[in-house]
């Protein structure tokens, strides 16, 4: 049964665990948090919490940790957004001052942000492509083997690609393919595009001389940016934390890291051994075996959303980092809107996507 001293104990145990890193034993908590109960009263209750699933006992030591019943519990009812971090209240507004910034720049340098106040890794996943459309695309000229197109969707996403040719391109036959593709492709889907491509073939076929070079380079292009709307800023960072010391854990992380698609990150509770939990502010938790990911979502457009996330060890400052995601997540929210008024909706600004 959780009776109000068992609950104060488990959270004591939680947030010193956070801290520490080390297993928690009675006699060190009795101490620490100045607990009113006898060390064989915390050392009984810890059995107990152990028995419900709440915690672990360690081959190392005589003390607990937390198990991910335990930390979907603490999430569930005892979480407490901790006031947002001034330094990084102060990061985040500061770098949205800059009225050159658009969207994308935005979400990137949130992420910068969140990965160095918290120490892991954290990241950004942008809208479902079969959500939106291309709007335009934009042509940069840097030489005849190299050009800069920027693409630009419905919904003010720019999306920049850099061309190399190996052989030489006539800027008159990148002029022409792109008026083609503004013309043919307009307010046809992302996810779409690669597709579409071949219908238009034979128009690029009679109006440009490397129709083929072109071609190709605009499908990959295309099918680039239909799967790849996904960033992480910090991957290096959660390598250091002691969790991960075991080579097991950090290769299924770097896999997790390296090889997820922004599908696979947004269905990560339908995973095998999952654990999932949302809090009543929206904010998902999800925890698969040693790593917990921290996701919240905001708003770009009417029916589309984009997630921030976090990702780290099973031990975080949960308090913490719900509370940082969920302001950058407003913050950005606000900026989308905001441009969107200035501009009428088109937000086309060059990004590194």
């Amino acid at each position: 049964m959780l009776t109000p001293r068992r609950i104060e104990i488990f959270k004591a145990i939680v947030d010193e665990y956070i801290k520490t890193a080390q297993p928690v034993g009675s006699k060190a908590l009795q101490q620490k948090y100045h607990l009113p109960y006898s060390s064989a009263t915390i050392r009984n209750d810890m059995q107990a919490l152990e028995e419900m699933g709440y915690l672990e006992k360690t081959h190392t030591s005589s003390g607990r940790v937390p198990s991910t019943a335990g930390y979907k519990f603490y999430c569930e009812n005892l979480l407490n957004e901790a006031q947002i971090d001034k330094k990084m209240e102060v990061a985040i507004k500061s770098a949205f001052d800059l009225t050159s910034m658009n969207i994308d720049d935005a979400v990137h340098e949130s992420c910068q942000i969140l990965s160095e106040m918290t120490n892991m890794t954290a990241g950004a996943i942008g809208p479902e492509a079969s959500s939106q459309k291309l709007e335009h695309i934009k042509l940069f000229e840097i030489d005849n083997r190299n050009c800069i197109c920027v693409f630009i969707t419905n919904t003010g996403h720019t999306e920049t690609k850099k061309f190399y040719f190996e052989d030489e391109v006539s800027f008159k036959d990148l002029e022409n393919c792109i008026d083609i593709l503004n013309t043919k492709l307009k307010d046809v889907a992302i996810d779409q595009l690669p597709d579409r491509m071949e219908a238009i073939r034979p128009i690029l076929n009679e109006a440009v001389v490397q129709h083929d070079v072109l071609f190709t380079a605009f499908v990959k292009a295309f099918v680039k940016f239909a799967s790849d709307n996904i960033y992480f800023s910090g991957k290096d960072r959660i390598l250091y934390q002691p969790e991960f010391e075991d080579i097991t854990k950090l290769k299924k992380l770097m896999a997790l890291l390296e090889d997820g698609t922004a599908r696979s990150w947004k269905q990560l509770d339908a995973s095998d051994n999952a654990v999932a939990v949302t809090t009543q502010q929206g904010t998902q938790l999800t925890w698969i075996n040693d790593v917990a990911v921290v996701r919240t979502s905001f708003n770009v457009s009417e029916g589309e959303q984009g997630q921030l996330l976090v990702v780290g060890p099973r031990r975080m400052n949960y308090d913490k980092v719900v509370s940082m995601l969920n302001y950058a997540a407003h913050t950005i929210e606000n900026m989308y809107n905001g441009n969107k008024k200035d501009k009428g909706g088109d937000d086309s600004d060059e990004s590194d996507g």
